[in-house]
């Protein structure tokens, strides 16, 4: 028998199971606590517990670890970054040879291109709708054109053509919900293109001119869609595990997902972070007063883009989208003075007391809109674009927990604080 742990309840004691993962993370087994005990756990914000066991991506935030499938982040950030691969490597749990990747890759190419009748989708949104309102919306039809994959996913045949058909058809719908937010003509995907290339194409070219799609921006782009595909169970992740554990198929499920990462504390910091560096210099602050100001708690000036929830040390992300913001910006022959604040306030951050004993690092969110907005990428399409980078993860662990036999329905238990027993009173009674 492995280690276990002693829960002693009014006088009673429970033998409880230590699970220990493979990087020798250790967890107090519950699922039977309510049976044995009649007891539950209560834990606001999921903090301290885990929902499900997984083999997809490890973090130690403690040290400012990331993996995919064992494969450290920053392996993926040398040469040329691959998203095609990475998404295959979360997917289906290996780095595929020539054969996989060219299979894969042309099942991309030819589901790149939308039902025609969806346009008509788009016509009728309002011209200002808010782009993910528009994704959520439109992932959630998609599947009303593809209705042979929403029961024959345990095929996995079916599957992989499901997840190349949503992977391949996100981006020309990011690229058509742009568009019409400019009353832009729609441009079809170049078969030619790869995944990246194609859609920075989809997203500036005109009909009279092709957008030349710059190496350096391709590359970046790839790099920054591997750095978001998965980050564990983050809240847009753990909807669509949430959803799925109905068996809700994969579409519905990355759709809620949308709704999730919608949210400012999820995908929308980076935008907060871009405002931010805005407001800095339309103020004329330096980053010096910034951060005496963030330190002050009776300022209402918030800074972001530093800390993580799970991150105790630098997130390493942040050090590869600050290398490529570098690069990019080099290459375009650009400076942004936004970045020379975001450089200053990093500066100034990690040499100060206050950031270093509360492991206040610069995130991923601190350069990500910068790279973006360096792209020509606007600010309302930032969470797209998170979207678009995530959607292999939500694939793979929507996978993972269909795949998994002894999955069942979520459904957590709550702490009732509301009235005790009271009873109806007729309307002609109540004061």
């Amino acid at each position: 028998m492995g280690e276990t742990a002693k829960l002693i309840v009014g006088g009673k004691e429970y033998e409880l199971p230590v699970f220990v993962g493979t990087e020798g993370e250790r967890a107090i087994e519950i699922s039977k606590l309510r049976d044995v005990a009649g007891l539950i756990t209560l834990d606001p914000a999921l903090m301290s517990s885990g929902s499900c066991k997984s083999a997809i991506t490890f973090i130690d935030g403690e040290k400012g670890i990331l993996r995919y499938r064992g494969i450290p982040i920053e392996e993926f950030a040398v040469g040329e970054p691959n998203f095609i691969e990475a998404a295959y490597l979360l997917i289906f749990g290996e780095l595929p040879n020539d054969s996989k990747y060219d299979d894969f890759s042309g099942r991309l190419t030819n589901n790149a291109l939308l039902h025609e009748a969806m346009r008509h989708h788009f016509e009728g949104f309002p011209i200002d709708a808010p782009p993910m309102a528009i994704l959520s919306a439109t992932l959630n039809t998609l599947s009303c054109f593809h209705i042979e994959f929403l029961k024959g996913l345990d095929d996995p045949e079916v599957f992989v053509e499901a997840a190349a058909r949503l992977i391949s058809k996100v981006r020309t719908i990011a690229a058509f919900t742009y568009r019409r937010s400019r009353g832009l003509p729609f441009m079809y995907p170049d078969p030619k293109l790869r995944y990246c290339a194609n859609f920075l194409h989809m997203m500036f070219s005109a009909p009279y001119k092709q957008y030349e799609v710059k190496q350096v921006l391709e590359d970046a782009l790839n790099l920054l869609l591997i750095l978001h595909a998965d980050h564990e169970q983050n809240c847009s992740t753990s909807t669509v595990r949430l959803v799925g554990s109905s068996r809700a198929n994969v579409f519905a499920s990355c759709a809620a997902a949308v709704g999730a990462l919608w949210g400012p504390l999820h995908g929308g910091a980076n935008v907060e972070v871009l405002e931010m560096l805005d407001r800095i210099r339309a103020g004329g602050l330096t980053p010096a007063q910034c951060v005496e100001k963030a330190k002050d708690k009776k300022d209402p000036f918030k800074l972001y883009g530093f800390g993580h929830r799970v991150y105790k040390n630098f997130d390493p992300r942040a050090k590869i989208l600050k290398e490529a913001c570098d690069k990019v910006l080099l290459a375009l022959g650009r400076r942004d003075p936004l970045l020379d604040i975001a450089r200053g306030l990093e500066e100034l951050a990690l040499k100060d007391s206050y950031f270093i004993e509360r492991k206040l690092y610069p995130n991923v969110d601190f350069y990500s809109g910068i790279l973006l907005r360096a792209m020509g990428i606007p600010t309302s399409m930032f969470t797209v674009m998170f979207a678009i980078g995530r959607l292999p993860g939500w694939i793979a662990q929507w996978k993972e927990q269909h795949d998994d036999p002894s999955s069942k329905i979520w459904r957590p238990r709550q702490i009732y604080v509301g009235r005790t027993l009271t009873h109806y009173v007729p309307m002609h009674e109540r004061e």
